[in-house]
């Protein structure tokens, strides 16, 4: 999968170049993000080590109903593992990218 995800990476949708400008670097609370990182079989957008939480970006191919049921069991896989996920509509980052420094707060600072 290493050639795929380096492929992603180099390929960031205009959502995901935005929001890894505000998370790299450990720009965001000094935490540490990877972007295009693999999980079991799968792909995440960006994930942080240190609280195993995801940060998935949904574009129009997530809009379908058939997406949306994979979307569904690959973050019930994952939740599962431990691991937190969030998800934004693409537009988000753009008009309220203080939503997610408040989901990526409310994280850290909840105990537990």
């Amino acid at each position: 999968m290493k050639p795929y995800r380096r492929g992603l990476r180099k390929r960031l949708t205009p959502a995901e170049a935005s929001l890894w400008i505000l998370l790299k670097g450990r720009q965001a609370f000094g935490l540490k993000f990877r972007r295009q990182m693999s999980i079991k079989n799968y792909i995440v957008d960006f994930y942080c080590p240190e609280t195993r939480m995801i940060i998935e970006l949904d574009g129009e191919p997530h809009f379908t109903q058939e997406q949306a049921d994979k979307d569904k069991k690959r973050d019930k896989e994952l939740t599962e593992l431990g691991y937190k996920i969030f998800r934004y509509e693409n537009q988000i980052v753009f008009d309220h990218p203080d939503f997610i420094f408040d989901d990526i707060k409310s994280l850290i600072t909840t105990p537990g």
